[in-house]
């Protein structure tokens, strides 16, 4: 086995409930990098939402927006963008129903309507502030992740518009947009790909919905304690939740570190 790589979400698994790192995650991945283990973000958040994460752990390498855009050490290494025809499509959709997008590109993310509830209330839940409004930053830059913003009621008339397209829950009001078959697995395996590292050298840390993929996908697939159901099911092992020292106590579990570092 080649020196492993460790791939970690952010939303309860880097971050606890009060979206912060814990000082003993913290601890977890400086201790990795000084063993020279490569340490990864797997997210579905697009990088501007994730550089102080980045600053805070020293970590340059990222598979962000679902396994659409993939950078290592910097460098971009995969990406899959969505075509503009088709934003077109959904963002007059959403338009006429009421609804919204955000438009994700490779640094950055513009939504489409200002004051718009769905969307204040996904943001406030990751305690960010309203985004910014351009309803045709899709023509501008490459779009490689959606938002939709509507009433769960509504969902299915998107699923049978754009059936080309898979809508992952991350918010009671709030989907990300991709098309189908993009996960962070296939992120990880371009990357692995690129690294020539097998899976059987990568592990996982994750706790939603869209960790499942790469949670089944990796060596060692590891859910947080507070995951949901489904994740801890797809997953090797369960470690403690994010507010519980859980990526420090994971890291040990699967003997990547020390047990003396247990706190």
């Amino acid at each position: 086995m080649k020196k492993p790589i460790v791939f970690f979400d952010i939303d309860g698994t880097l971050l606890d409930e009060r979206k912060v790192i814990p000082e003993s995650t913290k601890k977890a991945i400086r201790r990795l990098q000084e063993k020279g283990i490569q340490t990864v973000i797997a997210t579905g958040r697009v990088p501007k939402m994730f550089y102080w994460i980045q600053k805070e752990l020293n970590i340059h390498s990222y598979v962000a927006m679902n396994g659409q855009y993939v950078v290592f050490e910097g460098k971009e290494v995969y990406s899959n963008p969505i075509g503009s025809d088709v934003l077109q499509s959904m963002s007059d959709m959403t338009a006429q129903n009421g609804h919204a997008l955000a438009y994700c590109s490779h640094d950055n993310y513009k939504v489409t309507e200002s004051n718009h509830p769905f969307i204040e209330a996904s943001f406030d839940s990751l305690m960010m502030p309203y985004p910014e409004v351009d309803k045709e930053y899709f023509k501008q830059l490459a779009i490689f992740q959606g938002h939709l913003y509507c009433d769960p009621k509504d969902l299915k008339q998107y699923m049978t518009s754009f059936p080309e397209f898979s809508f992952v829950k991350w918010h009671d009001v709030a989907y990300d947009i991709l098309p189908s078959g993009a996960s962070k697995a296939v992120g990880i395996l371009k990357l692995l790909d690129a690294l020539n590292l097998k899976k059987e050298d990568a592990f996982a840390f994750g706790d939603g919905l869209n960790d499942i993929e790469m949670l089944t996908t990796v060596g060692t697939g590891v859910a947080m304690g507070n995951a949901v159901p489904e994740a801890k099911t797809a997953a090797d092992l369960i470690t403690t939740s994010s507010s519980q020292n859980g990526i420090l106590n994971g890291l040990i579990q699967v003997g990547l570190l020390e047990k003396g570092m247990a706190v």
